[in-house]
Parts: C-alpha cells; structure tokens; sequence
C-alpha cells in the first residue's frame, strides 16, 4: 500500500470512529454538564496518552513544537469538545451531524495557512459546494430556533480545522499517536484541576448511557481515533484526506436515529448524500 493509499485509509478509520462522538457527546450531557465532560474527556484521555509516552520512552518534543502543541491542545482537546457539548443543550446530535460538512473546508483552509498546500481551484469548487449544501441546510431549518446552538457549531468547526491542520503538519516530524498524546499531555494538569472542580456533587443520577458516552468520547474520540487521522492527515495531506470528513455526517446520522432513536429528515438525508458526492470531486483535484 502506497503512502497516499495508507493516508485515505488511516483518514477513513479516524473519520469512522469520529463518527460516534457526537451522539456519545448528546448521551453523556443529559447527566454530565458540558464543562465536566470535556475536562474528564481530555484528563483521562490524557492519562492514557502519558502512559503511552512514558512506556514506549518518546523523547520531548523541541521548544519549537510547543507553540503547535498548545493550538492543537486548545483546538481538539479543548475547544471543539466544549463548544460541542454546549451546542448539544441546544441542538440534537442529528442537526449538529450536519455542520460537520463544514470540517473538510475549515481544515483545507488551515491546511493553506499553516500547512502550504496548495489544492488546485477545482478543488476549492468542490469542497465549496459541499459546505454550502451544509449551509443552506442549516438556514432552511430556521436559525432562529436555535442560534445559540448553531453559532456554538460553527465556533466549533472553526476551532477544530485549526487543530486538524496544525496537529497534521506537526505529525510529519512527531508522528501521529505521538502529538494528540502530547498535545493531551500539555493540558493535563488544567483538565485534571477543573475534573475535581467540576466534579457533580452527586452520582446518583447518572445512568449507563452516560457512562458509556463518557467512556467513548474519552478513549475513542480523544485518542484513538486521533492516532488514524493525524496520521492519515500527514501521509495523504491535509486539504485531501481532510474531504473524508464529508463521510462523518452519514456515519453519524445513522448512529443517532438507530442508538438515540432521534428523527432523521428526509432534507438531513438528502443534504448529507450531496456533500458526500463532492467528496470524489475534491479528491481529484487536491494536489
């Protein structure tokens, strides 16, 4: 298997496993609070990511990477898991699924900016097409029912294409597994502090579904669907793999309507098959 091969295939297994994390995410703050599911999430995540670090004895990353470290801690570690779980108060994870089709042009853009691809202008055609079909999505559904929800989103899309890209070019010298393992390792102390902060006066009320949201979200979410996907990311490139994304929104909305037994529209259908058509356009025309 060739390098770009691997790429697509690594991206594929972290956009799969990505897929999950919202309707987990939807689960876990029915019982947690936004705030206490993003520290636990990334102080456990990152207890496992310094145990890797310390058994396979990686050497620290140069001065010079710290910079990249801390935007890609406050990107994915921090910021996308907390406007999201706050954005999940508002919305249900079915909506929220759909503003993922933005991800694939966030992270092209970041991909642009810290990366140094260069996508040919078919490409930016692409990838356009399928984030406003997102758009208008969102649009027809009336923002007014919810802005709240929908600026959390998009707030979110942003923060997190920052910390694809960022994480991606880092992974080139770092390796994959190792820079979410370090960029967790950075946030540790925070996010163990405001876990005991934050921690819920009591258990009592917290059933399976959560504990289970919370576990998924911690392992999966956090760490090992990182692993593939920064990976993916650094073989295949940033703007390419990072169209896979488009994928996410058809995983997850067939998780939320069979695990949360949450309505699925014929227009969230109907939107989610379009970006997923772009998907083969970008690709041709990424490098």
């Amino acid at each position: 298997m060739d390098k770009t091969t691997s790429g697509w295939f690594n991206g594929f297994l972290g956009v799969l496993i990505f897929s999950g994390s919202l309707p987990a995410t939807r689960v876990a703050v029915m019982d947690f609070s936004p705030v206490f599911l993003t520290v636990t999430r990334a102080a456990l995540a990152g207890l496992l990511g310094l145990a890797l670090l310390t058994i396979f004895r990686e050497k620290r990353p140069n001065r010079d990477d710290l910079v990249s470290l801390v935007v890609v801690a406050l990107g994915v570690v921090v910021g996308f898991p907390l406007l999201t779980a706050l954005a999940l108060e508002h919305v249900t994870s079915a909506h929220s699924i759909v503003f993922i089709g933005l991800l694939p042009l966030a992270t092209a853009i970041f991909g642009v900016l810290r990366g140094g691809e260069r996508p040919r202008p078919a490409f930016w055609l692409f990838s356009c097409l399928g984030s406003a079909l997102v758009a208008g999505f969102a649009l027809s559904q009336g923002l007014s029912a919810s802005p709240a929800g929908d600026a959390l989103m998009l707030a979110a899309i942003i923060v997190c294409g920052l910390g694809y890209a960022e994480g991606a070019k880092l992974s080139r010298r770092l390796g994959g597994w190792q820079v979410i393992c370090w960029a967790l390792v950075i946030s540790l102390p925070v996010m163990l502090a405001l876990t005991f902060v934050t921690f819920p006066a009591s258990l009592a009320g917290v059933g399976i579904p959560a504990w289970v949201g919370l576990a998924y979200v911690s392992l999966f979410s956090m760490l090992i669907g990182f692993v593939f996907w920064y990976r993916g990311l650094a073989q295949g490139g940033i703007a390419a793999v990072g169209q896979l994304q488009l994928l996410q929104p058809f995983f997850g909305l067939a998780l939320a309507a069979t695990l949360l037994h949450e309505q699925v529209s014929a227009a969230m259908l109907v939107v989610t098959l379009g970006v997923v058509m772009c998907v083969a356009g970008a690709k041709r025309f990424a490098k």
